[in-house]
């Protein structure tokens, strides 16, 4: 995206604030283990509004401000260090290539802080996220209360920044949509892949592999989350990410996973035979799941609250149910008791965006929120039937899920991870190459 998408996005976030200041961290740089780190990632909020990728930076919003309006506290430029760890922005770039109005090193920001916090009676920040910070910020507030004597005057009201940006961040623009878009097709390829790579005897680990490669070949730096890559009762487990079981003949292989594209996710769950043929069983909770997906489906655009596709989704999946007898009763009093649940015991979806389960609230003075273009969600419904269920043994060990990426339009939905195949002739025929 452009540098001035991230100056409108700054722009807007200070209207909101009239004459308060909004302070907002990065996240921090974790140890792994010894004196090795984790791949740093950026916090979502910070990046959002500064496209500013290293860590130690906290960005201050000052409307009006002398000093200007967006200012960056980072790390200097540094050749010793660069030399180990990569090249840094430095202040130059922090105003060059980010659009800051001024840059400083990152430790003045608590010499720095009093002065810019001074006069302000409104300070924006992320309480309660990173509480180290929490406690520096606090310390910069009291140091302007020592100095009242003198005139100073400090801020006597502390807001979270975070319901301005997440309602931000939940109507994606047209440039962010793009976006979402590129990582839906690579993760759509990754998927493809995978389902031509497995057969039996392959590791979980191996499909993992391959389909992580797809995402480091098109660009993708880091995954969305920690892929799923469960076969046989491994597929029960809703957030299975050991993957380290050989898949059996006659097993389904289920794989949750998504790339991730300049901070933005994707999130893509196919269900499908190690062995390429599904069996009776699996054909028949498969149909249901991929019935109650189109259900679903039709239930994403504007003006429906979003609680409406997911109970969509459970209407279809009930009536399934009761068909292939495993549910016995009337339909509206087996979805009234929630007797679907031993089989199916999460939502339908959720907020997709910089986050894989993405920020914004899902109901408003206690109301489901409505749908409206820009937004992008998850559509994932599924059917567990583990061996702790107590039914036909010929139907546990079975675990599926079918999740999609969907873009709400004017015009009513926009699928952007259509081109992994959900149809079970499809499927199979991907696998069986042809």
């Amino acid at each position: 995206m452009t540098a001035d998408i991230y100056q409108r996005r700054r722009q807007d976030l200070m209207h909101f604030i009239g004459d308060g200041i909004a302070i907002l961290t990065t996240a921090r740089h974790q140890p792994r283990n010894g004196d090795v780190l984790f791949q740093f990632r950026p916090d979502s909020d910070f990046y959002y509004l500064t496209h500013f990728p290293e860590p130690e930076a906290v960005a201050v919003f000052i409307p009006g401000g002398k000093e200007g309006e967006f200012l960056l506290f980072c790390r200097e430029k540094d050749a010793d260090k660069e030399q180990w760890d990569g090249a840094r922005a430095g202040l130059e770039g922090a105003v060059s290539d980010y659009g800051a109005d001024q840059a400083f090193p990152i430790d003045q920001l608590q010499q720095k802080l009093p002065q810019l916090l001074d006069n302000r009676d409104q300070v924006y920040t992320m309480m309660g996220r990173y509480p180290e910070f929490d406690s520096e910020l606090l310390g910069s507030i009291n140091a302007v209360r020592r100095k009242r004597r003198n005139g100073a005057h400090a801020p006597g009201e502390y807001l979270d920044v975070r319901h301005i940006l997440h309602e931000m961040r939940l109507i994606k623009k047209k440039d962010e949509i793009k976006i979402m878009r590129n990582a839906a097709r690579l993760s759509a390829a990754a998927h493809r892949r995978a389902m031509q790579f497995t057969q039996p005897g392959k590791y979980e680990y191996q499909v993992q592999a391959e389909m992580e490669c797809e995402f480091r070949l098109g660009g993708s730096k880091y995954n969305a989350y920690p892929s799923i890559v469960a076969g046989g009762a491994n597929a029960c487990i809703l957030h299975y990410v050991e993957n380290h079981c050989q898949l059996r003949d006659g097993d389904l292989l289920l794989i949750d996973a998504g790339a991730e594209v300049d901070c933005y996710a994707a999130d893509i769950t196919r269900t499908f035979p190690v062995n390429g043929k599904y069996s009776g069983e699996q054909k028949a909770l498969y149909e249901i799941v991929l019935a109650a997906q189109k259900a679903a489906l039709n239930e994403v655009k504007p003006n429906n609250r979003v609680i409406e596709y997911h109970v969509a989704a459970v209407q279809t999946l009930t009536e399934g149910l009761v068909d292939i007898g495993l549910l016995d009763g009337e339909i509206n009093e087996l979805i009234e008791t929630q007797a679907y649940q031993p089989f199916y015991m999460h939502r339908t979806g959720h907020w997709l965006g910089m986050d894989v389960h993405d920020v914004g609230d899902y109901k408003i003075d206690g109301q489901w929120r409505v749908l409206e273009p820009g937004m992008v969600l998850t559509v994932e419904p599924g059917l567990y039937i583990s061996a702790a269920n107590e039914v036909d043994p010929r139907w546990h060990n079975i675990g599926i899920r079918i999740e999609d990426d969907v873009h709400v339009t004017r015009q009513g939905n926009e699928v952007l991870t259509k081109d992994v195949p959900r149809e079970i002739n499809e499927i199979e025929a991907l696998m069986a190459g042809k």
